[in-house]
């Protein structure tokens, strides 16, 4: 197969946000590997968590990843970790994303071949998840990770729970290591909405009203009624009102503040601008305002643009102004620079 052409994204996600000495080992081996471009490297205190990407041809950046995710098996001990962010794995999870000459199909491939690889020579269980799932319901990460790394005993012995490749009963190693789900997903954007409150309800509440997921449905009281369950013994939801969005709410040690952490898993369907606007709305009608945003990982230039466009026809201004101004006028409008100086997009 000739590779010249295709590029391939990868965004593996390491369970250490705090040691950068760590992070930068993990990071080093991704850079040694020739042909891989590492464009962003995102560690949160709070989450405990570093988001990296970095692209190049399908072979390059199969091989790259392999060797971050044995690094980060040699340096992270999962028994030691605690984070805001879910996890089961010194690599939680690790996603190759099509970006050009190359199909989602293509990449699942690839990441089946690459978990049966990492389970093979690293030991480290590995479920495939979106894309790349043998079976329906592992296409929902939240599936492939329930239970978290608490779970992992659990996980590795019961049928049916078991992961795709490397299930064996507990040992010091995987102990360690945890578990990784490896998966073939299109591009999506990872945000977090700062909330002017502490609170983890509301956060959840708001997080509930718009993920496409919602919330389940109860007899009685909203909030503490018994969960409706269909005929299946499957919880009943009412869903929330962006389509294509996975959401939770979270207090951040490290601002102090909750935020409501989005995945939009389509910006077609779902702008950012768009989920910002009505996180602003389900907000305000439970007395709580959006101050701001935070983006991890990159994001497509286009969708600033977009923003910045809404915006300005929001103010009844020209949309034909210079770009660079139009982008301004985003990243204010949503407050991109709220907490921390925002980054500008890699073209």
């Amino acid at each position: 197969m000739n590779n010249v052409n295709k590029l391939v994204e990868c965004v593996p996600n390491f369970s250490e946000g705090r040691n950068m000495e760590i992070i930068n080992q993990i990071t080093n081996v991704i850079k040694e590997v020739k042909g891989v471009k590492l464009l962003d490297v995102d560690p949160g205190e709070a989450t405990n968590r570093t988001v990296v990407t970095f692209v190049g041809t399908p072979d390059v950046v199969v091989e790259a990843a392999f060797l971050a995710v044995k690094k980060a098996g040699e340096l992270i001990d999962m028994r030691q970790h605690h984070g805001a962010h879910p996890r089961m794995g010194a690599t939680d999870v690790l996603p190759l994303i099509p970006v050009a000459g190359i199909t989602l199909e293509e990449c699942a491939q690839l990441a089946r071949k690459l978990a049966e690889r990492i389970a093979n020579e690293l030991t480290i269980p590995c479920y495939c998840y979106e894309a790349a799932a043998f079976t329906p319901e592992r296409q929902n990460l939240a599936v492939c990770r329930q239970g978290e790394y608490e779970a992992l005993a659990e996980k590795l012995t019961t049928e049916g729970k078991q992961p795709d490749f490397g299930a064996r009963p507990v040992d010091e190693r995987v102990q360690r290591t945890g578990m990784t789900a490896v998966g073939a997903r299109n591009f999506l954007i990872a945000t977090n909405f700062n909330l002017n409150t502490t609170s983890t309800r509301r956060a959840n509440a708001i997080a509930f009203d718009v993920r496409e997921k919602g919330r389940p449905v109860r007899e009685g009281n909203p909030i503490t009624g018994k969960i409706k369950k269909d005929e299946n013994g499957k919880t009943i939801n009412k869903p929330g009102t962006l389509k294509a969005t996975k959401a939770i709410g979270w207090f951040i040690d490290e601002y102090d503040i909750a935020q409501v952490s989005m995945n939009i898993t389509n910006i077609d369907v779902t702008p950012l601008h768009v989920a910002f606007d009505e996180v602003c709305r389900c907000a305000q009608n439970r007395g709580v305002r959006v101050t701001g945003t935070e983006i991890v990982g990159l994001i497509p230039k286009r969708t600033l643009i977009e923003a910045g466009r809404y915006f300005l026809e929001k103010q009844n201004r020209s949309t034909g102004i210079p770009e660079e101004d139009v982008i301004k006028i985003a990243i204010k409008s949503m407050g991109l620079d709220d907490l921390k100086p925002f980054n500008r997009v890699k073209k």
